[in-house]
C-alpha cells in the first residue's frame, strides 16, 4: 500500500541503504532522471550523481555520519542530454538506532518556474491577441471601401495607363487584406479525428525539404510507440509548418533541421495536468535567437527578419493552444529547440 502511494507521488521519490546503493525509485523519479528503475536500481549515489553538483553526494555522506536530516536548494542535476535545478532533501531512516535507509526527495524548480512562465507568457500573448485583432477589424473595413472605389475608378478611365495604377491599389489592397486575415487568424474550430502524428511530421518534412534543396537536411527521430491523438491534422500540419519554415530562415546556407518525437510522463499545462503527453521538438544548429527576442518571439507582428511579418509562430502557438497544449522555445548559438507539447 505504502510503495504504490510512493509510486503515484508527483515528488522524485529515491530510497538509498547505508552503503548508499539506490534501492527503490519512484514513477517521478524515473521520469527526472530520464532512466528506467530496472537500470538504476543497485547503482551507487556516487555513480548516479557523478555528473551532477559535487553537494548531492557530499550532502548524503553528511547524513551518513551525522543521521540527521538534511535540506539544501538549487542544485544541479544532470541528466541525458541537459542539466535541471532540483530542491534536494535527505531524511535518514534507522531501525533499533542503526541507520538502514536514506529517503531522498527531488523537487524540480524549473517545473514551478516553467508553470509561472507559461501562464505570464499565456496572458500576454491573449493581450497582444486581442489588440491585434481589434486593429485588424478596423483595418478591415475602410480597406474594403478603398478596393471598391478602385475598382469603381478603374472602370470610369478611358486610358489602359491610368488603369495601371487602379491595378497597384486593388492589388495592394488584396495584399494588405491577405495579411489581415492572416492576423485575426482563423474562426473555425478544430476538426479534430485520432491522427497519427508522424503523419503530420512526415508531410512538413516532404514539404519544406522540396522547397530548401540539399543544402539543409530535414531529419527524423521518432518514437514508434506514441498513440494516436486527437486533433486537427491541417491545423497541426500548419503550425508545425510555420517553425519548420522558420528552423530552416534560421540556417544561413549548410545545416539540419530535427524533428523529434517522444513520450512526457505527469505534465502540467496551463495548471491541467496530464498522465502523457506527446512533445515534439523542432531542432536547428543555426545562429540561434537572441535573449532579448526570445520573450517576445510569439507576439504578432515581432520578427528578427526583415522579409518577415512575424505572424507565422504566432499562429502556431493559437492553433496548438485550441488543442490543449503549448509551444515553448529554448535557444543557444548552434542549438534552438521549439517543443509542441500536446496531451495524449
Amino acid at each position: 500500500m505504502h510503495k504504490r502511494l510512493i509510486g503515484n507521488l508527483n515528488t522524485a521519490v529515491l530510497l538509498f541503504d547505508a552503503n548508499l546503493k539506490l534501492r527503490y525509485l519512484n514513477t517521478a523519479a524515473e521520469i527526472l532522471l530520464a532512466d528506467s528503475a530496472r537500470h538504476l536500481v543497485g547503482v551507487s549515489a556516487k555513480e548516479l550523481f557523478k555528473s551532477s553538483d559535487p553537494a548531492f553526494l557530499k550532502n548524503l555522506k553528511h547524513c551518513v555520519a551525522s543521521v540527521e536530516p538534511l535540506i539544501d536548494y538549487a542544485l544541479k542535476l544532470h541528466r541525458v542530454g541537459h542539466g535541471i535545478f532540483v530542491n534536494f532533501s535527505i531524511t535518514p531512516l534507522e531501525s533499533e538506532n542503526n541507520l538502514t535507509e536514506m529517503l531522498v526527495e527531488l523537487l524540480p524548480i524549473d517545473n514551478r518556474l516553467r508553470i509561472s512562465q507559461e501562464e505570464q507568457l499565456h496572458a500576454q500573448q491573449n493581450t497582444a491577441r486581442l489588440m491585434v485583432r481589434g486593429l485588424a477589424h478596423e483595418i478591415k473595413n475602410p480597406l474594403g471601401g478603398l478596393r471598391g472605389a478602385a475598382q469603381l475608378l478603374d472602370l470610369e478611365l478611358p486610358n489602359n495607363e491610368l488603369r495601371e495604377y487602379t491595378k497597384v491599389i486593388i492589388d495592394e489592397a488584396d495584399r494588405l487584406q491577405s495579411l489581415v486575415n492572416r492576423m485575426l487568424g482563423s474562426n473555425e474550430l478544430p476538426n479534430k479525428q485520432s491522427l497519427n502524428i508522424h503523419e503530420v511530421l512526415e508531410r512538413v518534412r516532404w514539404l519544406v525539404q522540396s522547397e530548401c534543396g540539399e543544402n539543409i537536411k530535414i531529419r527524423s527521430d521518432y518514437d514508434p510507440s506514441i498513440p494516436e491523438l486527437l486533433g486537427d491534422k491541417n491545423q497541426l500540419i500548419q503550425a508545425v509548418l510555420n517553425i519548420v519554415r522558420n528552423a530552416v530562415q534560421a540556417i544561413s546556407t549548410h545545416g539540419n533541421v530535427t524533428l523529434k518525437t517522444r513520450i512526457c510522463r505527469r505534465v502540467t499545462i496551463e495548471r491541467q495536468k496530464y498522465k502523457l503527453a506527446l512533445r515534439c521538438e523542432i531542432i536547428d544548429d543555426g545562429e540561434g535567437i537572441s535573449p532579448e527576442m526570445l520573450n517576445k518571439i510569439f507576439y504578432p507582428m515581432v520578427t528578427g527578419r526583415a522579409e518577415g511579418t512575424g505572424l507565422g509562430l504566432s499562429i502556431s502557438q493559437s492553433l496548438i493552444s485550441q488543442h490543449q497544449g503549448v509551444i515553448e522555445c529554448s535557444s543557444e548559438k548552434g542549438r534552438t529547440v521549439f517543443a509542441l507539447i500536446l496531451p495524449l
